[in-house]
């Protein structure tokens, strides 16, 4: 099921002709359809929040999440303008697009650190090697007790929760961990929305879940997060080594991807231009990390409003 929040900004109102165009007095009106990454929500969402409030205009922002996957399908099929994406977009679905006539733009917005994370209850797992990961979730993986990750481990039920399969961290996860692309086991407890698995891990003494910083950092006092071991020791993950790379390989880009039409509505271009002169505060504020500069400053490049202001 796909999840929508609706983000009104000012009183909607639309031009006769339809979704787009400029309210009285050069207010901006319209309204913009996004969809996609849950990962890349929780900054979506912060940013129409504070457009609205910056510009005061008439827009109508709606904010989804039906993963990664469905919100390209979605994208390439011409019902949405805007794709959060937690990875790059796939040959499958770029081919979608193009015989869609879809054009688009792919915009860096932040980085994310994959948190794996257990119940608090948990007090012997502390750090996890990526091979200790890639047992736990590989195809066919037989580990159903903590005991059968390593040894000392209590003789207790491992449950998982992770993302659905129309996730990009789903994707990224699994490409990281287990070496193949969507190459996982089947047996555990799935969504595309991150706040049922914070959810799930919170009410069950033995699990383990993943999902973006961004929830757990939103959720520290109900979830602990396990430190990852790449072969270089253990390593929490923070915004300080999400961003220097030490976090591996669970750190990535992620980013939205805009229709290269749907800039030419100023409506779209002036939310797109306040998201990259915004994004790198507010990647912060919701647990993630800024992107470079430089991202940025090519994206604003893209909609005609120069560099680094």
């Amino acid at each position: 099921m796909r999840n929508t929040v609706v983000v009104l900004l000012g009183v909607a109102v639309l031009a006769a002709c339809g979704n787009s165009g400029q309210a009285g007095e050069g207010r901006l009106a319209g309204s913009i359809e996004i969809d996609g990454s849950s990962t890349v929500y929780p900054i979506t969402e912060a940013v129409a929040e504070e457009f609205g409030a910056a510009t005061g205009g008439d827009v109508r922002v709606m904010v989804g999440f039906s993963g990664t996957g469905g919100g390209f399908r979605r994208f390439c099929n011409g019902e949405t303008v805007i794709s959060n994406a937690s990875r790059h977009i796939s040959e499958t679905e770029a081919e979608l697009c193009a015989a869609n006539g879809v054009e688009y733009v792919e915009m860096q917005v932040a980085i994310d650190g994959l948190a794996v994370v257990v119940n608090p209850q948990n007090d012997f797992v502390q750090c996890l090697a990526v091979e200790e990961l890639r047992r736990m979730w590989e195809p066919g993986s037989q580990v159903t007790n903590w005991s059968q990750v390593r040894d000392g481990f209590p003789n207790q039920p491992v449950r998982l929760y992770g993302p659905g399969t129309n996730s990009g961290t789903f994707d990224y996860f699994t490409h990281a961990i287990v070496g193949e692309e969507r190459a996982s086991r089947t047996d555990f407890t799935a969504s595309e929305d991150d706040n049922v698995l914070v959810q799930g891990v919170e009410g069950d003494r033995n699990a383990l879940g993943y999902f973006g910083y961004a929830y757990y950092h939103e959720n520290q006092g109900r979830l602990r997060a396990v430190a990852i071991d790449n072969g270089q020791g253990c390593v929490e993950a923070t915004p300080a080594t999400v961003a220097s790379g030490e976090y591996a390989p669970l750190a990535r880009p992620i980013f939205i991807y805009v229709r290269r039409d749907a800039l030419e509505r100023p409506e779209v271009a002036e939310f797109v231009r306040f998201y990259n002169e915004h994004a790198a505060e507010l990647a912060r504020e919701v647990g993630y990390v800024a992107a470079p500069q430089a991202a940025y400053d090519a994206n604003m490049r893209e909609i005609g409003q120069g560099g680094t202001r």
